[in-house]
């Protein structure tokens, strides 16, 4: 085994192994015979600060502001979690040295921590989650051009400084050559997605539909971002139009879930929707997924939308569920001929596909073994992660195992 086998993945926004992407990653490098540390913070139910699982070293900071909307609470945020961050990595390395730094984004200035340890001989990757300009003003904020332009510089500059570059989906990996100015052959694309376990059936837990014919499951944080505002209110609209035959559950947390609740109080649809929060427990949140008849992405599209591919869009085709969106560059890319695509952000439209496709049987069937089938044979992190462990060969002279 090569000497240089040692990688810190930093992550910021959700703690590990919450955040599935990341812990896959780390699981598949570990399983390749490195050895793996994460730094993320503490949220919810993830409280400990520090803990060893399968045989990966997770660090833990607490979160002490979690900004949504002002610019004032971002640099808080990222000030904060980067000092955080750096006193955790220094103390590993002193530990036991790592060769590479696996940054996740956002925000786009992890760049400036790896340059302290490059003197070391320690690489810099850099793991390109989410487009944070286009995050920025998607999140409702006023269009600050001093602050936009600094998060363009941010991500050139974290772009420029990494030896390799992971992206998401096609748009990011474009993004990174035509404005972060990468070498093509710098960046690799590896999707996200669950394994291909996820595709096997679970048994169905009929108490989940509440006595309803027909539930709709909406997975996923709630950020500004994330439309479940238009979802609401599509509901609200489903609800004027339809008869109460239908659950709507939606499942996650976020900065912004209690506004969500309020809202949902206000348009008075406690019969109509139900709140679960954060769903640790994988096999319980798939039986929610059997369960339901179709699920629903209701991203609004914005530049950052548009640009943005969603772990719960596979995740639904991992499941073999029919998928309600809106009509977005990168959900065409990822579902295709699994989802139907409504007009962006028309909340009446919305909540009437909806409908259609619930009371179309045989159409939501024959979507989901067509998206189950794009799940297992392009979409399932098998079919990702060699590029990762390929990178890592490359940087660090190790071969997989």
């Amino acid at each position: 085994m090569s000497a240089h086998n040692s990688i810190l993945i930093i992550v910021q926004n959700l703690p590990v192994p919450f955040d599935r992407r990341v812990w896959q990653e780390a699981v598949s490098l570990r399983r390749a015979g490195y050895e793996v540390s994460v730094i993320c913070p503490k949220k919810r139910m993830y409280t400990k600060g520090f803990e060893r699982s399968e045989g990966i070293d997770i660090y833990r900071y607490a979160m002490l502001h979690d900004a949504d909307r002002a610019a004032l609470g971002f640099v808080i945020e990222f000030l904060y979690c980067w000092i955080a961050t750096l006193v955790l990595a220094v103390f590993i390395y002193l530990r036991r040295p790592f060769h590479a730094i696996h940054a996740c984004n956002p925000p786009d200035t992890y760049f400036a921590l790896a340059l302290l340890f490059r003197p070391l001989g320690v690489k810099f990757v850099f793991d390109h989650h989410d487009l944070c300009p286009e995050m920025y003003s998607a999140k409702g904020n006023r269009p600050l051009r001093l602050f936009y332009w600094g998060l363009l510089l941010l991500e050139r500059l974290t772009i420029r400084s990494a030896a390799a570059v992971i992206a998401v989906n096609e748009s990011h990996r474009d993004i990174a050559i035509r404005r972060g100015r990468a070498k093509p052959s710098k960046v690799t694309i590896v999707r996200s997605g669950p394994r291909l376990e996820w595709s096997n059936t679970r048994p169905i837990k009929l108490e989940l539909r509440q006595n309803r014919k027909y539930v709709v499951v909406y997975v996923g944080e709630m950020g500004s971002q994330d439309g479940v505002d238009l979802l609401l209110s599509a509901i609200r609209h489903y609800a004027n139009q339809y008869p109460k035959d239908t659950l709507f559950t939606l499942i996650g947390g976020g900065p912004e879930q209690p506004r969500m609740k309020d809202l949902s109080e206000h348009l008075n649809l406690h019969e109509w929707v139900t709140f679960t929060g954060r769903i640790k427990d994988d096999d319980l949140l798939r039986q929610y997924l059997m369960t339901a008849d179709l699920c629903i992405a209701p991203d609004p599209r914005t530049e950052y939308g548009d640009l943005s591919t969603t772990n719960k869009i596979i995740e639904y085709l991992a499941c073999g569920k029919p998928v309600v969106a809106f009509d977005l560059t990168e959900h065409r890319r990822t579902a295709q001929g699994g989802a139907v695509y409504v007009e962006p952000n028309s909340v009446t439209k919305l909540g009437d596909v909806t409908r259609e496709l619930l009371v179309d049987e045989h159409r939501r069937e024959a979507m989901g073994r067509f998206g189950q089938n794009r799940f297992r044979e392009q979409l399932a992190w098998e079919n990702s992660e060699s590029g990762l462990l390929d990178i890592y060969s490359r940087l660090l002279g190790k071969k997989g195992a």
